[in-house]
């Protein structure tokens, strides 16, 4: 009897002239938490898919339980207890919570009607194992990317399966829930259940996971027990770099603020806000799930038509009817999803660049090429978007260069308020860095003021000259200089019920 439940080895895999994977293996024991660590581009999806029969290797075996299995596909490793949770969910959206998380029980029990009592009951006992309240009644189209990816994760758990594959599975999620998914997965081991952990996040690959795989450009660099690794170490495996981070502590002059919010409520969501940004101060926003930080965000930039209460710039009235207004006067928004809120996957870079100056391009009834070539290769090169051409189509990006699009394109309107919603999310230690160094540039060189919603402490801690913590639609603290601390606002967050 095999040690490993399933093992990779010397596993490759080309596309075309492209080489994904080269000489690669992955042993996976059971009931192990095994963290697969890797910027983008160096070929954790690929393994992903093949473990899971999506792509066949083009060299190596795959080993199930001490025997090779030949030729795995999808249907043939979920009969292996293989399950994978991506990225995207793979959720429908005009279904309810409930029947999103009972629909696959259903049809592996042959099931044509829904139960809907039984529905309820295998929602809310899911639910409450990861410690979580959501309606089941409702919609999962209505929810927010941390709503879903909790949907997402909990029909998983509802799979029993023998092997979860969770890629990037706390993305969205703040302290509070990621503490309670990883109390499930620990439960989940217990249980002899093997959980395979893709993320770029470090310190929560260093709390959960006891060994660790590095890929990098499609090769195995680094494994071991993860008591062997630290912060540095898997950085430098991950990228071949020393990168550091240090707190971003400018002195802010003393003078009015740029933007300044008083007695901003939203009904239902946000209650009596007062905010104030001045030019090169980033100020963050932390809080739980249904705190209101993205309605406050959306309200700010003219999406929440119900929005009371008195938005100044530069000391006049500034507040925004729409999102046209927003951008007029100087306001940008990047949203939490940036895939369907955000940009526009088919189009070329080029086009998500200038779309929201295409006005200011115009040439009579036409667009002026010259004008619309040369503003893109400006945004391309600031913000260093990683792509063969400004025509590469933007559903092409990884996540970080993808964020840079969305930044450049709002840097080329003249915005002077930066909104930033989850700025790094899904986005590797890379990628995540330079977006880090692009923002505090446009906070110091440019005089930007910068708000910065996200579920990641450290990254909050780092960048902001302030933090506002955010719970029932109003602000509960402010936390600056020694106050300023990742335990302090864990231990904030953790009073909020």
């Amino acid at each position: 009897m095999s040690d490993y439940l399933i093992e990779l080895k010397n596993i490759g895999k080309r596309f075309g002239g492209v080489r994904a994977l080269e000489d690669v293996s992955l042993a996976i024991r059971p009931g192990e938490i095994h963290c697969l660590a890797g910027e983008n581009g160096s070929g954790k999806s690929t393994i992903i898919k093949v473990m899971s029969g999506i792509y066949t290797p083009d060299e190596g075996e795959i080993v199930i339980d001490g025997e090779p299995v030949g030729r795995l596909d999808p249907i043939r490793a979920v009969g292996h207890g293989i399950q994978v949770i991506y990225q995207d969910f793979s959720l429908f959206g005009n279904l309810t919570v409930a029947e999103n998380l009972a629909l696959n029980t259903y049809l592996l029990e042959g099931r044509s009607r829904m139960d809907w009592h039984r529905a309820h009951e295998m929602a809310r006992d899911v639910l409450a194992r990861i410690g979580v309240a959501i309606d089941p009644d409702a919609e999962v189209g209505s929810l927010p990317t941390s709503g879903k990816q909790i949907v997402a994760i909990a029909r998983a758990i509802l799979a029993r399966a023998r092997l979860i594959v969770m890629d990037e599975p706390t993305t969205a999620l703040t302290r509070h829930e990621v503490e309670a998914l990883f109390t499930i997965v620990r439960d989940l081991k217990a249980q002899g259940i093997a959980i395979l952990f893709v993320s770029h996040k470090m310190r929560e690959m260093l709390e959960i996971s006891e060994r660790l795989t590095v890929f990098r450009n499609g090769r195995k660099v680094a494994e071991g027990a993860m008591r062997d690794f630290d912060e540095a170490t898997i950085t430098h495996a991950m990228t071949g770099l020393d990168l550091t981070d240090d707190p971003y502590r400018p002195e802010i002059p003393d003078g009015p603020p740029l933007l300044e919010v008083t007695g901003l409520s939203v009904p239902g969501t946000v209650e009596r806000v007062a905010l104030s940004l001045r030019p090169g101060e980033i100020v963050g926003i932390s809080g739980l799930i249904g705190s209101g930080r993205t309605e406050l965000a959306r309200a700010l930039f003219g999406m929440e038509p119900r929005m009371t209460g008195e938005i100044r710039l530069d000391g006049r009235p500034a507040r925004p009817r729409s999102v046209q207004e927003a951008i007029a006067r100087g306001i940008a928004y990047v949203p939490e999803d940036r895939l369907t809120e955000g940009l526009f996957l088919p189009q070329s870079i080029e086009r998500n660049l200038v779309v929201s100056i295409l006005d200011r391009l115009r040439r009579g009834l036409f667009l002026d090429r010259r004008a619309v070539r040369a503003r893109t290769a400006e945004m391309f090169a600031a913000m260093q978007i990683a792509a063969p051409s400004p025509e590469t189509p933007a559903g092409n990006l990884s996540g970080g260069n993808a964020q840079r699009v969305m930044l450049g394109r709002w840097l080329l309107t003249g915005a002077r308020v930066l909104i930033l919603n989850g700025p790094t999310v899904g986005v590797d230690v890379g990628s995540k860095a330079t977006i880090h160094r692009i923002i505090r540039d446009l906070a110091t060189r440019d005089g930007l003021a910068v708000l910065m919603i996200s579920d990641d402490v450290p990254e909050l801690v780092t960048n902001c000259n302030r933090i506002h913590v955010m719970h029932r639609g109003r602000f509960v603290a402010e936390l600056a200089g020694a106050e300023m601390t990742e335990t302090r606002i864990n231990d904030t967050l953790k009073t909020l019920t």
